[in-house]
């Protein structure tokens, strides 16, 4: 009996291990694909530094710090002179660089966290879920040997790279996209938009969100209520991703990453499908790279320069200077360090934070949330859970643009934000291009929440607005309003627009100067 059950507990744990197991290399393809993505992040917002991360813009220090958490770690913090922001972009930018090529790759790993996580607290209004999941998966990645293969770190250690790694870890960092999946479902699931096929449909009728296929899409309804289906299903069925080993893990990620390169082609939303393409690799275990050799091999492809090139990358690798501290008692020290802030992590933000939602299994209490030091200290570091709710449970059916009527000391009016005679028509048949860059959407759904919540976003704004146009312009202003103009999307309006019916709201009025605030022209929609 005793034989039995030690066999059996055998068999658990070793199929427990192939389910949380990740292979190096899909670990070394997320090392490079995530310091690429920081790279790219810093070079994109680098197009509107002076506007959104100096004090003479519109989020100055003091504003970011008031909107963040408590005791948000932000090393951008330290300074407000714009050059010693911008030398902190450029030194994100060569520690990604290092991640990229695997050099001392968990210091890299460790300092390119800080990093991102100070940058996102330097200006918390135009960020969005691809950031904090980007946070998260950076995060669990500390814990993992991102250098193991295809690094600098590789060609120096002097040993055979491990094929993979199976503990706590690797669980945890494949578990936070299962979590992100599976909570989804569960709010999409409240909602009959989602339960009736309708969602995506109306998601694709979002002209301020959506560009590139969406329009072609729009034509095809059954087939977009289809896709809602099988996007609803599949994160519904997402734990599958860490339960499947093998092809049949391999055809449902396969799926996950046939879903977010759709939403790259239809759907402006900045970074998040890739960041989820990232995090998705990690699940592509050692069937994977078994079946593209076994590709590679039926297509007789000649490999011969990629291997060279290879040797070449290697022989460079190794000349480059690696000192190393090689005591037998650091090395114990590293690793029970290692493993002790491991299990104080898992203990901490994972248990604790997890109690969040349990309601969800009709256990606990709704809104319970962890210990309050524990919440703490995810909220200034940026790893605490959201809810997840990506388009969901209800998904916006409401078009929106914005419209800034100004009042000059000639007595003129113009829209300001669209830089126009004034009017309230829409500024553009496709309003995604209202926005120069797509942090500008999520900024500006800072300006209108803080416009209805009356903090002081939409001030600087206004003072902005206030002092560079009639510096640009030489034409001075007096009086500037807020307006968000809203066009109700119905399944018989998604590929129409003028037969939408529309709403506007004030977010805001200011007096440039010392002129009083008061409200200029509305829309009249029903003249």
């Amino acid at each position: 009996m005793r034989q039995r059950f030690e066999r059996l507990a055998g068999r658990f744990r070793r199929n427990l291990e192939d389910c949380i197991r990740i292979d190096t290399r899909s670990l070394a393809v997320f090392r490079i694909f995530v310091g690429l993505l920081i790279v790219a992040d810093l070079l994109l917002r680098s197009r509107n530094f002076s506007f959104y991360y100096t004090d003479d813009g519109v989020v100055p220090q003091s504003l970011a710090t008031e909107l963040s958490a408590d005791g948000a770690f932000s090393i951008y913090h330290l300074t407000t002179d714009p050059t010693l922001i911008a030398g902190l972009f450029v030194l994100q930018g060569l520690i990604a660089i290092q991640l990229i090529v695997g050099y001392k790759t968990r210091i890299a790993t460790i300092l390119s966290f800080l990093l991102v996580v100070s940058l996102d607290h330097h200006n918390p209004l135009v960020l969005s879920y691809a950031d904090t999941l980007f946070r998260l998966l950076l995060f669990w990645a500390i814990f993992l040997p991102l250098g193991e293969r295809w690094s600098i770190d590789a060609v120096h250690a002097g040993r055979e790279p491990r094929e993979s790694v199976a503990g706590i870890a690797s669980a945890l960092i494949l578990g936070q996209m299962v979590f992100m999946y599976f909570l989804n479902w569960y709010h999409k699931s409240q909602d009959e938009l989602w339960t009736g096929g309708d969602a995506t449909p109306l998601i694709m009728g979002l002209d301020d969100m959506t560009y590139l296929l969406a329009g072609t899409l729009r034509q095809f309804p059954a087939l977009l209520e289809l896709g809602t289906y099988l996007w609803y299903y599949m994160l519904m069925g997402s734990w599958l991703l860490i339960l499947l080993v093998g092809r049949k893990r391999m055809a449902l990620v396969a799926l996950f990453m046939g879903g977010h390169a759709s939403f790259i082609v239809t759907v402006r939303i900045g970074a998040f499908p890739y960041v989820a393409l990232a995090g998705l690799t990690l699940f592509l275990q050692a069937q994977f790279w078994r079946d593209l050799r076994a590709v590679v091999d039926w297509l007789e492809v000649d490999t011969s320069r990629v291997s060279g090139f290879r040797s070449r990358l290697e022989t460079r690798a190794g000349a480059v200077p690696y000192p190393r501290l090689q005591r037998p008692s650091i090395d114990r020290a590293k690793s029970t360090l290692h493993s002790a802030t491991l299990a104080v992590v898992f203990v901490s933000l994972v248990l604790f934070s997890t109690v969040t939602y349990l309601p969800l299994a009709g256990v606990g209490e709704a809104g319970s949330g962890p210990p309050e030091p524990v919440d703490d200290v995810a909220s200034s570091f940026g790893v605490s859970q959201p809810e997840w709710s990506v388009f969901a449970p209800t998904p916006r059916t409401t078009d929106r643009y914005y419209v800034f009527p100004a009042e000059t000391v000639d007595g003129e009016r113009i829209d300001v934000y669209n830089e126009r005679d004034m009017t309230f028509d829409r500024p553009s048949d496709e309003l995604q291009t209202q926005y120069d860059t797509y942090r500008e959407r999520f900024y500006m759904n800072s300006v209108r929440r803080g416009g209805f919540d009356d903090n002081d976003v939409p001030v600087h704004l206004a003072e902005y607005y206030c002092t560079t146009w009639a510096e640009e312009n030489d034409v001075e202003l007096t009086h500037l309003s807020m307006y968000v103009v809203y066009e109700d999307i119905t399944m018989e309006t998604i590929d129409d627009y003028d037969e939408r019916e529309r709403s506007w709201g004030l977010m805001y009025r200011h007096g440039c100067g010392d002129n009083e605030r008061e409200v200029i022209e509305r829309p009249d929609f029903e003249a």
